[in-house]
């Protein structure tokens, strides 16, 4: 029997968010929070009633301390989180802004998560679970994180596991534009459905248009390609289907990151319910418009009863 619906895995950091707007070297004031991708999403799926589970390496301090306390909280499984004593867990700061993306300044190099490897992975955790959500950022990390996804990746394939993944692209964290694309797209060939960005998807394959560039993934075997479109919406295609579906209109937008995430944890969510394939986009939409109404990274993200009441009353968004 499965002990769990989803598992992801990768960094999460403790974050300072600014308490006053300005440049951060100017800024007295913060308010800590939880960032890492993987972990908005198992942190989403679990406020939506799913069993997440959450692997990765933390260090032995008190931003290690605190990441593990806020997922016991939101009720992710952190049985996979391997207490490192040689090296520190990462933080970030991240500036107040009324509207837009925020400034983030990242302090994770050589962080804890970093170090985590192929020996690290516990293949019957894994196999525990129905779903695996990647993102790429661990594929940039380090070589060692990156042998970790890819064999992650191999394990649930090879067992009959479904596997979706984010790009979350990072061109920070790699050594050069080509890499990324080379390795970024090696994983997402592989995946069932495949989750960029409008302008992530533009640099993944030269294509700037969401048709064009669903097809260049479906060509290469992936199942589902979802275009996320900003407040647009998002786009998807499948061999048989395709469709757009319309944004939830949002008056003011306080913070865009995490909207990808909650986008994800809308489609995951929706598709392991077995909502149809527009239930579940529109569902990611709708969760992707709560998210960038807050500051934290998934402190918008909704119960079940929460996404419900604001699908219903937040109809005019859709077609």
């Amino acid at each position: 029997m499965n002990q769990f619906d989803v598992i992801t895995f990768g960094e999460a950091m403790a974050m300072f968010i600014a308490d006053e707007q300005g440049p951060l070297h100017e800024v007295n004031h913060y308010t800590r929070g939880l960032a890492g991708a993987e972990t908005n999403v198992a942190i989403g799926l679990a406020r939506l009633g799913l069993r997440s589970g959450w692997a990765s390496k933390v260090g032995n301090d008190s931003f290690g301390k605190f990441i593990i306390q806020r997922l016991k909280e939101e009720h992710v499984n952190i049985d996979h989180v391997i207490i490192d004593e040689n090296y520190p867990t990462g933080f970030q700061v991240k500036s107040k802004v009324s509207e837009g993306d925020p400034e983030v300044q990242y302090f994770r190099k050589g962080s804890a998560a970093s170090q985590m490897g192929v020996n690290d992975l516990q293949e019957a955790y894994f196999l525990k679970a129905i779903h695996l959500h990647m993102t790429g950022i661990p594929l940039a990390l380090s070589s060692s994180t990156r042998e970790f996804a890819k064999h992650a990746l191999t394990l649930m394939k090879s067992n009959n596991r479904t596997v979706s993944f984010d790009p979350n692209l990072r061109p920070s964290l790699w050594q050069s534009a080509q890499e990324m694309v080379r390795e970024t797209n090696e994983i997402a060939f592989q995946t069932d459905t495949f989750l960029p960005g409008l302008a992530e998807g533009v640099i993944l394959t030269g294509y700037k248009a969401p048709e064009d560039i669903a097809a260049y993934y479906l060509d290469k075997g992936v199942k589902l390609v979802i275009i996320k479109l900003g407040e647009e919406g998002a786009y998807y295609k499948t061999i048989n289907d395709e469709g757009r579906i319309n944004g939830y209109k949002v008056d003011h937008v306080i913070d865009t990151v995490g909207a990808g995430d909650g986008f994800a944890v809308g489609v995951i969510s929706g598709l392991l319910n077995n909502m149809s394939i527009s239930e579940a986009v529109r569902r990611g939409n709708a969760i992707g418009a709560l998210a960038v109404q807050s500051p934290g990274d998934n402190d918008g993200y909704p119960t079940t009863h929460q996404l419900e009441q604001y699908m219903k009353n937040h109809l005019q968004g859709v077609k």
